[in-house]
């Protein structure tokens, strides 16, 4: 992410309906599996400018990390009750990992080139019983300006997603498409940046506030997704067949977890076909 992009996201992301309902849906989940608990410690990894975990902080004691000082800046003048640390990787709170009940990362593996390393980093630092969200976007029919801008190397099917901790200490306790809801308006939305070959919205992105009273409804209607999601944990199924996004809870279970790279043989990423003169990134739309 750029400087325009964590200054719109400091600016829109306590009120869009996106960011709203997405905090609707986490924190409800987490608290199904993580009992809500002022002395349990919740780590949020990419917290960008800090309204995500800011929004747990009555619920939790609460970390968030994240590399750019920018987005540090912004959580930490307007977010007093969680602590706020600028860092470049996970290794260095290693002992707070270690204490942690749960981690986040939402929206945060598809910045990164191995997302199997990320990932199986973060599970090697946590104790048996703690818990890792992760959320990503799905569909790679929805590729456009405004998964370049953010700097995305991917966008995630379920088996894709299911891949990065196959065969690692974990247990799956669910795994499903979410925003399915609302996912025809996305998929106009993308399909007109696609044809324009420009963002919908400001800063390269599709991010736009629609008028209070539509954004209300849809936030509403985004976030009423949780009750659905929650009946879900622990059944074995996705709740949604489809959607804009996925989201993922794992419990880390007895064994050691050693950091893994991303296998040679996957598919490449978007990214690494474009950077190969191959193909251009927007043709993969």
């Amino acid at each position: 992410m750029n400087e325009a992009q964590y200054d719109l996201h400091a600016e829109i992301e306590q009120r869009h309906w996106w960011f709203a309902g997405r905090r609707t849906i986490v924190k409800r989940l987490l608290e199904r599996v993580v009992p809500p608990n002022p002395n349990a410690l919740v780590i949020d990894v990419g917290c960008g400018t800090g309204a995500n975990v800011a929004a747990l902080a009555t619920s939790y004691r609460c970390l968030g990390l994240d590399a750019s000082p920018q987005a540090i800046d912004h959580a930490r003048a307007r977010f007093s009750t969680v602590e706020y640390v600028c860092e470049a990787g996970v290794g260095a709170q290693a002992a707070r990992f270690a204490n942690a009940s749960a981690v986040l990362l939402m929206d945060v593996i598809e910045h990164v080139e191995d997302d199997f390393a990320l990932l199986s980093e973060v599970l090697a630092l946590l104790s048996p019983g703690a818990h890792v969200l992760v959320t990503v976007p799905a569909d790679m029919s929805l590729w456009s300006q405004h998964d370049e801008s953010f700097g995305h190397w991917r966008r995630y099917d379920a088996e894709r997603l299911r891949a990065t901790w196959q065969g690692l200490a974990v247990e799956e306790r669910l795994l499903s498409y979410y925003n399915a809801r609302l996912y025809p308006i996305v998929k106009l939305v993308r399909t007109i940046s696609q044809k324009r070959q420009h963002a919908a919205g400001a800063a390269g992105t599709d991010f736009t506030m629609p008028p209070g009273p539509v954004n209300r409804a849809l936030e509403r209607f985004f976030a009423g997704e949780s009750k659905a999601l929650g009946k879900d944990v622990d059944r074995g199924r996705q709740t949604y067949s489809h959607g804009s996004s996925l989201i993922a809870i794992l419990r880390r279970t007895a064994g050691t977890v050693a950091v893994r790279p991303k296998p040679v043989d996957l598919a490449p990423d978007v990214w690494a076909v474009s950077a190969s003169g191959s193909l251009g990134r927007s043709s993969m739309a």
